[in-house]
């Protein structure tokens, strides 16, 4: 009996119908083969059964056909094969449903609607923000940039909104909450392509970003637009 046969001859084996050589052969293969002993337990029953038949007694016509017991067996096996590979694909399916529910609620924050990411258009609720939220604007003078901060109250602190106008790159900013103890919070973080935003040949006219921060917006005194780097400075601020 060669390997790839090994695993057609589980019903034989139930059945007690191996020559020995054969036998010792697929006992060898059943001590490393987990389908087979799988489908060995399956027909166990079946072979039981099939023990306690007694001998059939002779028909006047003469003797019946015997049943085909090892195809019926091999039917078995397929069938039980199937049905394992149906369960697995169907199991696999579930958890790429998983998977997929899990990668497409990733952005919510507790009950609330998900932050937006930076982004000129600004959607994701960031114009209803803006429209709805509590509304503070500020101009910098030295630098020129100007914009306007509306914030909301939520269960773990504060949803923020930007407007940014009159801001030439290319820059990387972050827009931080201080509180009343002098702690930042950040509240998002963007780049400025070097056209800028609101100025002559900007491709759009403001930057609007959404973010939040673990702080209530009574417990924030203001709002500062930094940038990044080793000479970070601080281009707007908006009092909250």
């Amino acid at each position: 009996m060669t390997a790839p046969a090994a695993h057609v001859d589980v019903g034989a084996y139930a059945l007690g119908l191996l020559e020995e050589p054969d036998r010792r052969a697929f006992e060898a293969h059943l001590s490393a083969c987990l389908p087979c002993h799988e489908e060995l337990a399956a027909l166990s029953g079946v072979a039981a059964t099939l023990d306690g038949i007694g001998p059939i007694a002779e028909a006047p016509g003469g003797l019946p056909e015997p049943a085909p017991v090892p195809e019926l067996l091999h039917r078995r096996i397929r069938r039980e094969r199937r049905g394992r590979a149906a369960r697995a694909l169907a199991g696999a399916a579930a958890g790429l449903v998983l998977l997929a529910g899990a990668l497409g609620g990733g952005y919510a924050v507790g009950a609330d609607k998900p932050p937006a990411r930076a982004a000129a258009g600004g959607g994701d609720g960031t114009a209803a923000l803006l429209r709805d939220g509590r509304r503070v604007s500020a101009s910098d003078a030295g630098t020129g940039a100007s914009g306007t901060v509306a914030m909301q109250g939520t269960p773990w602190g504060s949803r923020v909104a930007l407007q940014l106008g009159k801001v030439r790159g290319p820059l990387e900013c972050e827009l931080v909450a201080v509180d009343g103890a002098g702690r930042a919070h950040t509240v998002a973080g963007w780049s400025v392509p070097a056209k800028g935003y609101g100025l002559p040949g900007s491709p759009q006219p403001r930057l609007t970003v959404q973010g939040g921060a673990a702080v209530k917006p009574a417990d924030i005194s203001r709002f500062e637009v930094r940038t990044l780097g080793p000479r970070g400075r601080t281009l707007l601020t908006v009092p909250a």
